[in-house]
This record gives structure tokens, sequence and C-alpha cells, in this order.
């Protein structure tokens, strides 16, 4: 009978009851407690509850429990075969719920099998590119550049990664209008500051380029 197997066993058993033996605790309890290798879980909340009361007896108090055997019932739990046991001081020893290696073996397939499924399934997915959207504020040099030219030649940048959007005149006083021209880039592929820097090449048309907006997308 495996380790599940037994826990099971022991929660139906303690559905109904507060300890091992009778309406107090007792060496039963202390002997079944050390038969369990480590803490119960929430999958068996009647071992569970029962392991936390007991937990909270310290060791003096524990060898104070009122010494008994173990019923036929619980023995075959803890022994796994219909053999009762006589006394406590047989299971001293019992370790019927320590590790069960054929069940961690298999349960170390397994998570090593799904580790293995997510890397592979994470790998196949696409990177994702990081972008950002950018409104420049290009300055021309005075009321008589001209604007619609000063727009195009802008748009004749032709960079990988880089597409133009909208753009707008917006009036910045004495008759002179800048042009607001917005673009969205790959981060990894455009460099802003050598954009601004092909704008303001433009120098016919260009005085100077400015970042109004910087947003990561």
């Amino acid at each position: 009978m495996s380790v599940t197997e037994n826990l099971k066993l022991l929660d139906s058993y303690l559905l109904e009851k507060s300890y091992i033996e009778g309406y107090q605790p007792s060496q039963a309890d202390v002997v079944v407690l050390s038969s369990l290798k480590s803490p119960p879980t929430s999958a068996t909340p009647n071992v569970l509850r029962w392991y936390k009361h007991i937990q909270s007896y310290n060791v003096e108090d524990r060898n104070k429990f009122a010494q008994k055997s173990l019923n036929s019932e619980i023995s075959k739990i803890i022994t796994c075969n219909d053999k009762p046991t006589s006394s406590i001081a047989e299971n001293d020893d019992v370790d019927l719920f320590g590790s069960d290696d054929e069940e961690d073996a298999e349960a170390e397939k397994i998570k090593e099998e799904r580790l293995k499924a997510y890397a592979e399934k994470k790998s196949k997915k696409p990177a994702v590119i990081a972008k950002s959207s950018i409104v420049l504020d290009v300055k021309p040099w005075d009321d008589e550049t001209d604007m619609k030219k000063m727009e195009s030649e802008v748009r004749t940048i032709a960079v990988d990664g880089l597409v133009w959007g909208a753009s707008k005149l917006v009036p910045v006083g004495y008759g002179i209008n800048k042009l607001q021209i917005m673009c969205i880039v790959e981060d990894d592929k455009v460099s802003v500051d050598d954009l601004v820097e092909k704008i303001q090449e433009f120098e016919d048309y260009v005085q100077s380029v400015d970042i109004a907006a910087f947003n990561k997308i």
C-alpha cells in the first residue's frame, strides 16, 4: 500500500475522531505522529487537523500521554496488513508514512516532462518586439519656409523599423508654424537620436527638432 493510500485511510479513520485512541491524547497519537516523515496537506484534512493538534504539545507533554495499545483498526492502517500490532513498543520503528521511492521517481519524471513541454512551448512563441510612439516637433527657419516640402523631405527618411504616422502644423507665433509629426519605431532597430540628426540634415528647411512625446507601446 502506498504512502498516499495510507494517508487516505488514516484520514477516513480520523473523520469522526479527535485522537487515535479514546477521547484524549495518548502514546498511540505519538506513535502515529512519529510515523509521519512530513506534514500532511489539505488533501487529507482530518489528518492535518489531528497533526496540528498533537504538534501543539511539546515533547515533555507528549511523554506524559497515557500508555495505550493501538486497536486492530488503526494497526491495519499503520502496518498495511491484517495482523494487529500488539503494543506501542512494536511500532516504534514504523516508517510506513515515509518516502515512497517509486512515487517520488514517478513524480520527478512527470515534473521533468512538464518543464520540458513548457520550455518547448515557450521557445515557439514569437519574441515580443519593443516599440515606441514618438511625436516630433520640427521647427522651420521662418514663416517663409515651405512646410509641405519640409514634411515631404522628413518622410523620405526610410529606416527598417520606422513607420511615419499623422502630422499637423502647429502655430508657434509671428505667423510661423512647426511641423508636428508622429512615428512608430522598433526600439532595437531605430535610434531616436540618429533619427533626429537625419531630420536636421535638411538644413534648408529645418532649424531644430524636439521630442514632444515619447511613449513605450
